[in-house]
């Protein structure tokens, strides 16, 4: 493992296409550090395997980086959707814009379009890859380049990246860029959830910016303590109850 800390984002990704061919794919939403990974895999491999999560409340702006991806890259990005019952029990209890009223609500709606969707499909891979960098936010200031999660291999090639690094990467090879980030957005999720950031704002700032002092994770990289997990659990079960009636 510490062997994959030490290498650089191509020599890591033409590894892990090699090591783990198509039980190997690559989760983005289509920001730059994806969008990276996406261009620098696809030098290494034509077939390698990209998915998104397809929440029902993304930007229209996100679904055409579906399209540019096949375009320029002849990629046939896979999608991954909630469970149908799952998101109507949901919306059922707490209405479509729960995430509004309290963390725990917020968690939850994450849960279910998000983080049990990735769950499901993780299950039929070997390793996944992400755009983490360290210095995008304080809790991901530990991000390694290789993890093992649950017996699968998570890997960040991008951990060590700067934000300069990116941009410049971006420039140097035309890699296509999510139009939001032109009206100011500087982290993109759904739409109700993310807005443009002020001058001075870190880079999560646009994220549920309704909150205060409250984790800027979804909980797909980060898994919130105390009082809001333990609700969470308990909205989760509640929602896993209504979908079985």
């Amino acid at each position: 493992m510490e062997r994959l800390e030490q290498s650089g984002a191509k020599e890591l990704l033409a590894w892990a296409v090699s090591e783990f061919g198509s039980s190997l794919a690559i989760a983005t939403a289509f920001q730059s550090e994806g969008m990276v990974i996406v261009d620098i895999a696809a030098q290494i491999s034509p077939h390698v395997r990209v998915l998104t999560l397809d929440t029902g409340r993304l930007p229209e702006e996100t679904y055409r980086m579906i399209e540019t991806v096949r375009e320029r890259y002849g990629i046939a990005v896979e999608t991954v959707s909630p469970d149908p019952g799952e998101l109507e029990a949901m919306v059922a209890r707490h209405g479509p814009n729960l995430f509004y009223r309290e963390v725990a609500l917020r968690n939850l709606c994450c849960q279910v379009r998000k983080v049990r969707p990735l769950e499901r499909a993780l299950g039929g891979l070997n390793a996944w890859v992400t755009g983490l960098r360290r210095d995008q936010h304080d809790s991901r200031a530990d991000v390694r380049k290789a993890e093992e999660i649950q017996g699968k291999l998570k890997l960040n090639p991008l951990a060590d990246w700067t934000a300069g690094q990116v941009s410049d990467y971006i420039q140097q090879h035309a890699v296509p860029v999510h139009p939001l980030y032109a009206a100011g957005y500087k982290s993109i999720g759904c739409a109700p959830c993310t807005r443009a950031v002020q001058p001075g704002e870190d880079e999560r700032a646009g994220r549920w910016w309704w909150e205060q002092d409250a984790a800027k994770e979804c909980g797909i990289h980060f898994s919130p303590e105390g009082k809001a997990e333990r609700k969470l659990d308990v909205l989760l079960s509640e929602i896993l109850e209504a979908k079985r009636a």
